[in-house]
This record gives structure tokens, C-alpha cells and sequence, in this order.
């Protein structure tokens, strides 16, 4: 391999909790890029985006011996984006380049880093045309893990981008956060972009709503419609943001229609479906209702178990089963905490040179941890429940029977049940001193609603999942 004699210090920062710690490495510069590599970026300039190719491959450098041709990076996320979203196309070309195979490897080069990971070069005007907004490269169908949670949304994604505009239009994907919402709409962009002829806007809830106030501040309203109304495909991230506010509302409804009577695609996403969207315009909450709704439910714990494996695959680090089992047992609702307890300790072992094991796993992440098994009280309980129902929480122990009382205090009851050790003469106890009968028949009372009522099951699950959280 061609390097450099020269060894530099290069200092980094890895963030852990609310905390920086500084390490300084050395790392061995690259000074020449191998002709091969020459060749395959040029293959791929003509084949992707300005935008893309600014930001994925012109900031990369490569060295060539023999049949290995090694690929320096300037950081571990650019690795993982450059890897997930070309590293096949890349063997491809070294392949055809060369008329045999070539033995591909990536490495950190910070050296090449000038200001942090890269951001993506502003593209061109024709560009522009195609995509507006950042699409992230690292989400793609191929490196999803589908599990019982999410393997609806994952099909009905995939459905949407293969025939955009023409099936489950609009789509509108919800759940808890990090569960996956974001990377299937990007997913689907990415598909979108390999095929080069869609134009497509994405957006989260609150940048269209910012948009749409500077239009107004300057007096462009119009250019701002043209902008959306003039797209293939517009994905909207976190929908919910617009609720509440009219103006933006009614932008949307007109965008909406627009878009929707020449049949290009409506993509949303929010933290809960259309109906529990509270100060949203009935109108727009029956258009959202148009096309398909579907929820992303927390995933399994094989599911977890599967994330766990990828993401310490990709990064290179060898996850101990035992480690594994105690992350996807204890971290439950949010595959993005799941993650990031990984990435925390890889960021500890590799400063400490300690080993990843179940004792160093419980010390690193004890804060984590303790969240997830945190006692839940009674009291928890009925606040969140009485917010949910929009009642006052002394009602909750009170011997008011009308149904707008007494039926957030059953789910209370059902859920103390579920999420306590209490017995029910305990439970009921801390409802005014109800009988424990009581407790019992609002217990079975809500599990056989559950078990009849399937919108109904979708929102004591909700519930008990924000209780968990």
C-alpha cells in the first residue's frame, strides 16, 4: 500500500451522554489516489448526481497494491454512508476495470476531514430540479431490519416506490420515536433517485411551516406553491408539527389536492395517526385518511436482537451475546436508543481498551439501563392517562360514574395492572379506596376491548408504551 511516511497527530472529538472526551490518534496520510480509483470515480460522476458525487466520492483518496485497492475516508459515518449506499457499485466497476476481482477495504483517515463529517455540496440547477431537501444515503430498504413491528410499513414502502403516485396514496406512517419512520421515507427517496426521473421534495413539518412564513415575510406565496406543487413526490417528515396552525394548514390542503388530483405521490410521517392529531382541520385529517395508515409498533426482541447484530457488524465490532441480550431486553421502544447505546460503548471500549462484556456493558450504560427498568408508579399512571383523556387527574379517585371519567379511570386500572406488582385491593386503594371487584372488572373490561376493537388495542398500546418510555 502506498502511503506516506509522514505520521501527523490528529485530534477528535467523540460526544458520550452530555459529556466530550478528547483523544488525539495517529493516523498515516495518503497522498496519491490510486488510477484505479480514478477511473471508478469517473464512472461514477457520470452516473450520479453533482450533489452526490460532490459529497460521497470527490472527498475520497485510494491506494492500490496489487489486488487490494484500499479506500480512505475522513470519518466513520462517511465510511458507513459511502459503504451502505455505493460499496456494491463500487466492486462492480473495480471488477470491470480491471477484468477480475479486487479486494476492497475502508479506512478513517481523518486528515482528509476539513471541517467534520462533510455536509453535501449545494447542487446544480438541474439538480435541483430532481431533489430538494437532504435525502440520507445511509437509509436504504437493503439495510432495514424488518420485524413483526414493522414489516407492513416496510412492504407498503416499498410498494410506494416502486409505483409512486399509482398505490397507497397518500402514505402515512406512524409511531413512537425511533422506530424507523425516517429511514423508510428515505428509503424510498433513495429507490426514488437510483431511477433518476423523479423529482422529489422532502421536507420535515416545521421547515415547510418556516418556508411558507419567510414566503409570506417577502411576499413570494406563489413561489413557494410552484415549488411544491411541481414535484413528483413530497414527503413530509413529522406532519404533526402543522397542527394548530391554520395558515400552514390551509397552505397544505391546497399543496395536497394539487399534488393529489394529477397523482403524484404524498409521503407523511408523524408521532400519532390522523384522528389523534389534535387542532388539525377535519379536511386534512380526512385526506390523510385517503390513502393507506399504517403504524410502526416497537419491534420484538428478536427484531432488536437483529439490529444489534447489523450495527456492530457494520461497525466492525464484535458484540458478546450475552451484551446483546442485555441491550434488546432492557432497551425496549426506540431502535435509535438501541443504537446509540452500541455506539457508546464501541466510543468507551476503543478509548479505554477494555473489553465489551456484560460487567463493562452495565457500568458504561447504568444510566440508560436504569431508565428502562425504572419502577412505574400508580401516580405515573393516572397523570399520563388523565392527560391522554383530557381529564383532571383528582377525578381519577373520585366516585364520579359518567363515562367521560369512568372509562379513563378503567384504562388506568387495566394499566396499573399490567405495569405494577400491586395487587388489586393495592390498586384499588390509590383510586379512592375502590373494591378490588371494581379493579377486576375494569381489568377484564378493557382486555376484552382489546381483543375486539383493534383501533382500540393501537391506543392502550401507545399509552403503555409512553408509560414505559
Amino acid at each position: 500500500m502506498n502511503i506516506s511516511e509522514g505520521v501527523i497527530d490528529t485530534c477528535f472529538l467523540i460526544e458520550l451522554d452530555d459529556n466530550q472526551e478528547a483523544c488525539t490518534i495517529l493516523a498515516m496520510t495518503i497522498e496519491n489516489t490510486s488510477p484505479l480509483w480514478q477511473q471508478i470515480s469517473d464512472r461514477l460522476k457520470d452516473e450520479i448526481s453533482v450533489s452526490r458525487f460532490d459529497a460521497w466520492i470527490r472527498p475520497v483518496s485510494a491506494t492500490q497494491n496489487g489486488q487490494k485497492l484500499t479506500i480512505a475516508v475522513p470519518s466513520r459515518f462517511f465510511m458507513e454512508g459511502l459503504k451502505n449506499s455505493y460499496a456494491a457499485r463500487i466492486a462492480e466497476l473495480a471488477a470491470e476495470v480491471t477484468g477480475t476481482d479486487i479486494d476492497l477495504s475502508y479506512q478513517v483517515d481523518t486528515s482528509l476531514a476539513t471541517q467534520g463529517d462533510p455536509e453535501p455540496a449545494m447542487p446544480d440547477e438541474a439538480d435541483l430540479l430532481l431533489v430538494d431537501g437532504y435525502i440520507d444515503p445511509r437509509f436504504t430498504f437493503e439495510n432495514f431490519i424488518v420485524g413483526s413491528g414493522n414489516e407492513f410499513c416496510h412492504a407498503a414502502a416499498q410498494a410506494v416506490a416502486e409505483k409512486p403516485g399509482a398505490i397507497y396514496n397518500p402514505l402515512y406512517l406512524y409511531g413512537g420515536v425511533g422506530l424507523g419512520k425516517t429511514h423508510l421515507i428515505n428509503a424510498v427517496a433513495n429507490a426514488l433517485i437510483s431511477k433518476n426521473n423523479y423529482r422529489i421534495a422532502y421536507r420535515t413539518g416545521e421547515r415547510f411551516t418556516n418556508e411558507l412564513i419567510q414566503a409570506i415575510r417577502n411576499g413570494s406565496t406563489d413561489n413557494f406553491r410552484n415549488q411544491y406543487r411541481q414535484v413528483d413526490v413530497l414527503i413530509i417528515d413529522d406532519i404533526q408539527f402543522i397542527a394548530g396552525k391554520d395558515r400552514t394548514q390551509e397552505e397544505f390542503f391546497h399543496t395536497f389536492n394539487a399534488l393529489y388530483e394529477i397523482k403524484k405521490q404524498i409521503i407523511l410521517t408523524s408521532d400519532r395517526s390522523p384522528r389523534d392529531l389534535t387542532n388539525l382541520m377535519e379536511r386534512l385529517r380526512s385526506r390523510f385518511n385517503w390513502g393507506l395508515v399504517a403504524d410502526i409498533q416497537p419491534p420484538d426482541l428478536e427484531t432488536r436482537l437483529a439490529i444489534l447484530s447489523s450495527k456492530a457488524e457494520l461497525a466492525g465490532v464484535h458484540m458478546d451475546r450475552d451484551v446483546a441480550n442485555l441491550l434488546a431486553t432492557r432497551i425496549t421502544n426506540n431502535v435509535r436508543e438501541l443504537e446509540g447505546a452500541l455506539t457508546r460503548l464501541t466510543a468507551h471500549a476503543t478509548l479505554t481498551g477494555r473489553t465489551i462484556d456484560v460487567t463493562f456493558a452495565r457500568h458504561v450504560l447504568r444510566d440508560l439501563l436504569h431508565e428502562e427498568i425504572r419502577a412505574i408508579s400508580v401516580e405515573d399512571i393516572q397523570k399520563q392517562i388523565a392527560a391522554y383523556y383530557n381529564i383532571n387527574i383528582r377525578e381519577m379517585s373520585s366516585s364520579k360514574r359518567s363515562r367521560t371519567v369512568a372509562f379513563p379511570r378503567q384504562v388506568a386500572m387495566y394499566a396499573c395492572k399490567e405495569l405494577t406488582t400491586m395487587s388489586l385491593p393495592e390498586i384499588g386503594a390509590r383510586f379512592g379506596g375502590k373494591d378490588h371487584t371494581t379493579i377486576l372488572y375494569a381489568v377484564r373490561k378493557i382486555a376484552k376491548m382489546r381483543d375486539e376493537d383493534e383501533d382500540f388495542d393501537e391506543e392502550v398500546s401507545r399509552i403503555i408504551a409512553q408509560l414505559r418510555r
